[in-house]
């Protein structure tokens, strides 16, 4: 009779931990959301990661001058809002030996601006 409570007290417990509660029945609904929904943003990735392995030399030039043409499509590829441009070029400066030597870096760090 004693081994229901401390079930019980085990259970709640393991609830109380931010365990996932939401409704089961709608997991194909959130799975089918999020195969849609995080389509745009992959896809934005990739063309961004295939822009910045064919066009290093030149953001990394960019980057250094303050802007260009080459670091201004990455932006733009990214989505990346205008105003905001500057501040991150200056971001992306104070880190140049690091994207300069690493490519998934540069492109996660014109990314972020974009959120």
């Amino acid at each position: 009779m004693r081994l229901f409570p401390v079930l019980f007290l085990m259970t709640v417990a393991a609830c109380s931990e931010g365990g996932d509660l939401r409704n089961p029945l709608a997991l194909p609904a959130r799975a089918l959301g999020q195969m849609f929904g995080d389509g745009p943003s992959a896809r934005t990735r990739g063309q961004l990661e295939v822009f910045v392995k064919t066009n290093h030399p030149a953001l990394i030039t960019d980057i250094q001058r303050g802007g260009g043409d080459t670091l201004n499509t990455a932006f733009d590829l990214a989505r990346v809002p205008v105003p905001a441009r500057a501040a991150h070029t200056l971001q992306l400066q104070s880190n140049l030996a690091l994207y300069d030597a690493n490519l998934d870096a540069l492109t996660a760090a014109i990314l972020v601006a974009s959120v």
